[in-house]
């Protein structure tokens, strides 16, 4: 089993929608060590580790980066991704994160526009630049609504997917989300030749078992999903849970749980 999105780093208590500071990312893990005793008791023989974010402070997540590259040199099971930002007040972070791109272990670039930014934002450019220059992934998060919906994500799956690796963290996110991508626009991108990959961490109970269904019906797509934790935001037990058993029986199950893995991160 390997793990296509998972964090590193414990974030400060916040006051999240106007209440009391809270950690509401209870198996957080701050330490190297801990992440690796998570490994050893799930059984995941290898992880792809992010940075740890969700405080609207930058340097918080941007503070982990040098965690996350230590994990990936420290043990073979480990690759790690980059936190970066296109907001110009994160112009600096963002530049100083981009000096890491050639270190050993790393293999994505992560970006979020929930803590601010959209698609059209011109620090996009020296992000993607950078991972065509040394082959990482874009991860990229997705949730209904505002700059992260897919109405707004995939639009850089068609702007930069020709020769740079986009990774839509929980396709879609929501609803409306699994249903405009696998009733076509997920396939449509494979078909056209976009290098789009995806994971299905929080996915709604029905979209692993019509991914799965699609998949096998077109004949395309079992290159592109992956699994992903997204621990601590997520419940590797349950999301492990969902997608082995939407795969059951099918060539797919290896192809989500190793082989695409290898392919991409290794």
């Amino acid at each position: 089993m390997y793990d296509a999105h998972r964090h590193l780093g414990v974030l400060p208590a916040y006051p999240f929608y106007g209440g009391p500071p809270v950690h509401p990312d209870v198996t957080a893990r701050a330490t190297i060590d801990d992440l690796i005793k998570d490994l050893d008791r799930e059984g995941t023989a290898r992880a792809l580790v992010l940075p740890n974010y969700g405080v609207p402070d930058p340097a918080v997540a941007f503070g982990f980066n040098s965690l996350v590259v230590e994990a990936a040199q420290k043990d073979d099971r480990l690759r790690c991704g980059l936190w970066v930002s296109a907001l110009s007040r994160d112009a600096s972070l963002t530049a100083e994160a981009l000096r890491l791109a050639g270190e050993p272990g790393v293999r994505a670039l992560k970006i979020s526009f929930l803590l601010g930014g959209n698609i059209d934002d011109p620090g996009l450019e020296p992000i993607f630049a950078a991972a065509r220059a040394h082959d990482l992934v874009v991860h990229v998060h997705t949730s209904p609504g505002a700059a992260s919906d897919i109405d707004q994500v995939g639009q850089l799956v068609d702007r930069y997917g020709d020769d740079v690796k986009i990774h839509l963290v929980h396709f879609g996110g929501g609803m409306s989300g699994h249903i405009k991508l696998i009733g076509g626009r997920f396939f449509d991108w494979i078909a056209a030749g976009k290098q789009v990959y995806t994971d299905l961490s929080w996915a709604i109970g029905f979209a692993p078992r019509w991914l799965a269904d699609e998949i096998d019906r077109r004949g395309i797509g079992h290159d592109r999903v992956l699994f992903a934790s997204d621990e601590p935001w997520g419940d590797h037990a349950g999301e492990f849970a969902r997608l082995h058993a939407a795969a059951a029986g099918s060539e797919l199950r290896s192809h989500v749980f190793r082989t695409n893995f290898e392919s991409l991160y290794t």
